[in-house]
């Protein structure tokens, strides 16, 4: 273990407070960093990413379990889905070359890019409160209460559909190190009729957990491979994992002062150009497979 990485410990700050304000998953950042900036392998700085999520996500747990709003009935169902998923993600991604492992995460990021451009407006959001809270007047499956004593009540629809998303979601955490919560945050209040924010601090408690078995998986794979990678792992982890957790406290508080809409549509250019970065890398270091993938196609 080495401090040559010491810079990432601002870095990681800065990211972990945009990652929190904006509500995306923190690897979702650094695994693009790691492997474009540091010249990482795809498997190292997909773990290392995950790995560091777990720290930023942990901050942001405790401050929703504090509140109460998180439903733990209805998360642990998912859990029980996205766990094993994400297992066989994290052993997949050991099985795919680094090139597929670029490929994925370069078309997640157009993915999630598209999710954030298209995200409700607020006044949306509210509407979907509205009918939920319309819909759940008369026996209502859940009611949650919140320590600030606000009352939640809902009836969960499409838990089957919900399962299904989230375990795609998990297995592509676990092969990519995002990709789940992105899943889960509207689609919980859209199609699971979820109030937004139960679906917000349950998707955290959920993403949270499943990273951080996801991240066991991880490590144990850089046990197995050697002193070499470990050691790498080692070395970012003591800069970015105290960054995150400074950084994701200053993200409740940037939340709270930009407006929302222009911070998701940002982040949604951004990843669009990281993700075009990504798949170009991609495309230069293989073009003569790509020139003899095209050859062929044309015959």
């Amino acid at each position: 273990m080495n401090f040559e990485y010491w810079y990432m410990f601002p870095f990681s700050i800065v990211i972990a407070t945009i990652a929190m304000a904006s509500g995306v998953e923190g690897a979702t950042f650094f695994t693009p960093l790691f492997m474009l900036v540091l010249k990482l392998p795809p498997e190292v700085a997909i773990g290392t990413g995950l790995i560091t999520e777990v720290f930023g996500f942990s901050s942001g747990l405790f401050a929703y379990i504090r509140k109460g709003l998180i439903d733990f009935k209805l998360g642990k169902k998912l859990l029980i889905v996205t766990i094993p998923l994400a297992l066989i993600g994290t052993w997949l991604g050991k099985l795919i070359s680094p090139s597929a492992l670029k490929a994925m995460l370069g078309v997640g990021l157009f993915v999630i890019a598209q999710s954030f451009l298209s995200n409700p407006e607020s006044e949306e959001i509210e509407v979907l409160d509205a009918n939920i809270a319309s819909h759940s007047r008369e026996n209502p499956q859940t009611c949650l209460t919140s320590n600030d004593g606000e009352t939640f009540c809902y009836t969960i629809a499409n838990t089957t559909e919900g399962r299904l998303l989230s375990g795609i979601g998990a297995l592509f955490l676990g092969m990519v190190s995002t990709g789940l919560g992105e899943l889960n945050g509207y689609f919980l209040i859209q199609r699971c009729k979820v109030p937004s924010q139960v679906a917000v601090a349950t998707s955290v408690f959920i993403v949270a957990i499943t990273a951080l078995i996801a991240s066991v998986g991880h490590v144990l794979q850089f046990l197995q491979a050697g002193n070499d990678e470990l050691m790498t792992v080692l070395s970012l982890v003591i800069f970015t994992a105290p960054g995150v957790l400074i950084g994701a406290q200053f993200g409740s508080m940037v939340a709270s002062k930009l407006s929302q809409k222009l911070l998701e549509r940002s982040m949604g250019i951004l990843f669009i150009i990281v993700g075009a970065i990504v798949l170009f890398e991609l495309a230069v270091k293989n073009q003569d497979l790509i020139s003899s993938f095209i050859y062929i196609s044309m015959i």
